[in-house]
């Protein structure tokens, strides 16, 4: 210490001045939010650490369930000199406690879990999008900022596989990029779990799986979006997306299998992918998952240029690709998500029609169907759901719901969340 220097406060000092929790009452424009105290979804932003700038936002914060929050000082406003409160400074040089999660929900049924599951898609999406738009501005990548999200995902797919990954596979042509990113992150992580990895390797592949494209921000727009059949010119530079994004998440806290999958998400087992060229000996387990459900969501969506596959064709078709994915790896995939997944179009023994709605417990080939459509009549009859365990009824086939004139078929099955 400099002599006449004042003696300097030990570190942990100034972050109890820095850190605070306080009511809701007395959030304020102009503050930094540290940390939403109370479940994800209860509050309506995807980041839980920003200034908040809009009123309209301090609105929604007031009006959700989240009742406290943590506050940084020094980034942002304190409470008013006149507001009363009993204010809770952190006690140490950490970063503040977070509330004990709350625990994950048994198991629930489809429809149940929709609600939330729209949410998180539609949090999922506002969320890649800003860091695409942060990655085209130069700014740097935290993954840390997604890690709620991703256990949100994470905590759905517990819950209920079907709902989330359904819902992901919808998509616009404006919001195809980030949906996908959305709909791989729900599929890595039933892959995961499906492959008995650890919670911490599903949270990578989550991760993995929510950023694995993010090189495609540094894509021309024009070439990104174009409607039709790319030029070489332009394949050139959609090929490069691995290695931008792999530039791009270099030394951040993204896990370092995480940043595999954004490097090698494009490698086949053949030797015949890019960038590497890598074949099945070289290419990681997590890469390999990567490949599996990047593919098969880009299949199932509907682009400018193509339908989408039904995503039961599309697992008979991916298993008839050889020397592109791994054997045990897909059948690791068919068996989280079905011979049948939920969303595709089946026709029952009986001739009527109806879609996946739920894997049954104890055989790949005899779901949940809730069937609306008599292919022997050619009208529509009372929805109900079969259970095709607990009944003689069997899928005699795949069907196209174009061919029975079937018009807004996802409304059939998901309602207002189509």
């Amino acid at each position: 210490m400099v002599k006449g220097e004042p003696p300097r406060l030990p570190f942990f000092i100034t972050i109890v001045d820095m850190l605070k929790k306080i009511p809701v009452r007395d959030v304020r424009v102009g503050m930094h939010l540290q940390e939403f105290c109370g479940a994800w979804l209860d509050h309506p932003f995807w980041r839980s650490r920003f200034v908040l700038t809009n009123p309209k936002d301090l609105k929604l914060i007031l009006e959700s369930p989240i009742r406290e929050v943590w506050i940084d000082t020094s980034l942002g406003l304190d409470v008013e000199p006149d507001a009363t409160g009993d204010y809770a400074p952190v006690e140490t040089a950490e970063t503040p406690r977070r509330d004990p999660p709350p625990p994950v929900e048994p198991r629930t049924s489809f429809s149940d879990e929709l609600k939330s599951a729209a949410k998180i898609c539609a949090m999922g999406k506002e969320a890649v999008a800003s860091m695409f738009l942060e990655a085209r501005m130069g700014k740097a990548i935290d993954p840390d900022a997604v890690a709620p999200l991703v256990e949100e995902m994470s905590n759905s797919v517990l819950r209920n596989p079907g709902a989330l990954i359904s819902l992901a596979r919808l998509k616009t042509a404006d919001n195809y990029t980030y949906m996908h990113s959305v709909a791989v992150c729900a599929l890595m992580i039933a892959v995961a779990r499906r492959l008995g990895l650890d919670p911490q390797q599903v949270s990578d592949a989550g991760m993995a799986g929510l950023l694995h494209d993010l090189g495609k921000a540094l894509i021309p727009l024009e070439v990104l979006n174009k409607p039709g059949k790319l030029t070489d010119e332009e394949f050139t530079l959609v090929k490069a997306h691995p290695e931008e994004g792999y530039k791009l998440l270099e030394g951040t806290s993204i896990n370092a299998m995480a940043l595999d999958v954004c490097l090698h998400h494009h490698e086949k087992m053949d030797g015949s992918g890019y960038p590497k060229g890598l074949n099945g000996e070289t290419i990681s387990l997590f890469a390999k998952m990567g490949a599996v459900c990047d593919v098969y969501d880009a299949i199932t969506s509907n682009r400018p240029y193509k339908a989408g596959w039904c995503p039961a064709e599309s697992i008979k078709r991916m298993a008839e690709w050889k020397g592109h994915f791994d054997p045990s790896v897909f059948q690791a995939f068919v068996k989280s998500l079905g011979i049948y997944p939920v969303g595709a179009f089946v026709r029952l023994k009986s001739g009527k029609l109806g879609v996946v709605v739920e894997q049954g417990e104890h055989s790949l080939l005899r779901p949940k169907v809730r069937v609306f459509f008599s292919a022997r009549s050619q009208a529509y009859i009372v929805p109900e759901t079969i259970d095709l365990e607990c009944s003689p009824e069997k899928i005699a086939g795949r069907e196209d719901p174009e061919k029975w004139g079937i018009k807004d078929f996802n409304h059939h099955w998901l309602g207002d969340n189509a």
